[in-house]
């Protein structure tokens, strides 16, 4: 009853406050009528109700007609976001996931205070200082930050067994940059994990460490980067372009917020070959440069199609400490290219804009908008099959990379396993364990059957239907079979980490990932680049 007069109150304020954006009076009047129903439903309610809570919910809701990056932060939101950016908070240096009231260990930092103390991937922690996970209702996580140089107690299982430890936390912040090598080619490739305040800093120190150290070439890792600061987009496309150039502009209904974002500083290299590795998880400040840079035709963009987040948020503050984080306009590329992908337009509801405009580049070719960044040199290794997909949403592969490696220490690079015996011992797992995957073909042979029984048809075809499942389940083998290399990829991608930290993954890839062999390959030949960006 109570969420129905909540719901019956907000279908009204949404009705009411429809068209009203620049008309006070309207305002003014939808805000009385709030404040008059708000008023009634907490002094006179049948029930006991809290009133931070009912407007937490009424602005959420309102919020959702809009998109989902236009969001309301309550004091104590706003209070941990501070603390947080600020620095003051200090973590264990562990990367942990929140699974069914459960915490697991995913990766470690290496020589953080989580590795020293002996944690590893796949323990389960069961209790942080005299808290119960299990039992704890809000977000158990946050009970491992503290102030540096503090500890924290945990008790942790692994293998069945319960194990304790006391953790010192550190202040240490993780790189945007974790990682850069050179190759015998004289190929550079620098990976950006997020656009923070530090990140063209460190793109460019590392551009400058390689190109000293002898390389001609660069490729710019921006898989599954999921954006930030939109200078530090403007400032890593600087690395690459003259002073002045334009790297994206916004656009909106309210003309202050229609702005041009230019370079400003001169460049670190205008000339040198360029490959930018982008995948379905690249978005936002990624995009920007991505998008820029494949408008201005300084760099061949490789991979898959970007995520498509092209829309602007800035925070106000409110009252009583509260923030909302509102969208103000969109990101266009110098070309004129829109980056988002989804139109929320219409109540909230993502809608796919399907009508792609055609844009040329400053050498004349022809590019897209609406979806995200498409690449010059589209790779199919980029996309994550529907099976591969199943694998990771299960975390079966997760769990076959942490089983293999308690099963299995003492490896070092050299004596790192084959994929094949990788393979072999991965389709060993799966025969234990739950794998649950449906295909299209057997989503429909279960509506076939359901309307054979409708019909009265069920005991004739019978004998078929099943001959047909038994099929199937073969076939969902085969699917794995198939796609052998995708699931590779990320069985290696974890037990790397689990063997030889982030570094070590990042150091193993970089020699052998197809979509890096690939973007090696495209900058070592002068003509296939060349011909790419439409240069003589």
């Amino acid at each position: 009853m109570k969420k129905g007069i909540i719901g019956i109150m907000l279908v009204g304020i949404f009705i009411l406050t429809s068209g009203f954006k620049n008309d006070f009076f309207a305002i003014a009047k939808q805000l009385e009528l709030f404040t008059s129903v708000f008023k009634e439903i907490t002094m006179n309610y049948v029930d006991e109700t809290n009133p931070a809570e009912l407007m937490d919910t009424a602005i959420t809701a309102m919020l959702r007609e809009l998109d989902p990056y236009t969001q309301y932060y309550n004091q104590q939101e706003v209070e941990q976001a501070r603390i947080n950016q600020s620095g003051e908070v200090a973590s264990i240096g562990a990367r942990i996931k929140s699974n069914e009231n459960k915490l697991i260990v995913v990766a470690l930092t290496q020589d953080s205070p989580a590795d020293q103390a002996g944690l590893q991937p796949g323990d389960e922690l069961v209790r942080i200082n005299d808290i119960t996970i299990s039992e704890y209702a809000d977000n158990a996580i946050n009970l491992l930050n503290g102030a540096a140089n503090t500890s924290v107690n945990i008790a942790y299982k692994r293998q069945g067994k319960i194990y304790e430890a006391q953790i010192k936390r550190s202040a240490r912040k993780e790189k945007a940059v974790p990682f850069y090598n050179l190759d015998k080619e004289a190929n550079g490739y620098i990976v950006l994990k997020e656009f923070t305040r530090t990140a063209s800093f460190e793109v460019g120190m590392a551009a400058k460490d390689l190109i000293d150290q002898g390389a001609k070439r660069l490729i710019l890792d921006l898989r599954n980067n999921p954006g930030g600061l939109l200078s530090e987009a403007v400032n890593v496309a600087n690395l690459f372009v003259p002073k002045n150039t334009l790297i994206t502009y916004t656009q909106s209904n309210i003309d202050k917020y229609n702005q041009n974002y230019k370079t400003k500083n001169e460049a670190l290299d205008t000339q040198i070959p360029l490959a930018i590795l982008i995948n379905a998880k690249s978005a936002s400040a990624s995009e920007i440069v991505a998008g820029s840079l494949q408008d201005l035709d300084r760099a061949v963009i490789i991979g898959g199609k970007s995520f498509g987040k092209g829309l602007v948020q800035r925070p106000k503050n409110l009252s009583y400490g509260s923030q909302v984080k509102i969208t103000i306009s969109r990101y266009y590329t110098p070309s004129g290219r829109c980056i988002q992908a989804l139109d929320y337009s219409k109540n909230g509801q993502a809608k796919e804009n399907k009508k792609h405009k055609a844009f040329k580049t400053k050498a004349g070719r022809i590019v897209y908008d609406a979806g995200g960044i498409t690449p010059d040199v589209s790779l199919a290794s980029s996309l994550v099959s529907p099976v591969t997909q199943a694998l990771l949403d299960q975390d079966l592969i997760f769990d076959f990379s942490t089983q293999y490696y308690l099963n299995n220490k003492g490896v070092n690079m050299n004596s790192y396993p084959k994929n094949s015996a990788i393979f072999k011992a991965f389709n060993q797992f799966l025969k234990k364990v739950e794998f649950n995957y449906e295909t299209n073909t057997e989503k429909d042979l279960k509506k076939l059957k359901e309307q054979a029984e409708k019909e009265g048809m069920a005991t004739k075809l019978n004998d078929a239907l099943s001959n047909l499942e038994l099929q199937l389940k073969n076939t969902k083998a085969e699917a794995i079979e198939r796609q052998k290399e995708e699931i590779l990829y990320w069985i290696n991608k974890q037990l790397l980490s689990n063997y030889f930290y982030e570094k070590g993954a990042y150091e193993y890839f970089s020699k052998h990932n197809s979509e890096i062999l690939e973007a090696k390959r495209i900058l070592n030949d002068t003509k296939a680049y060349a011909d790419i960006l439409n240069k003589a």
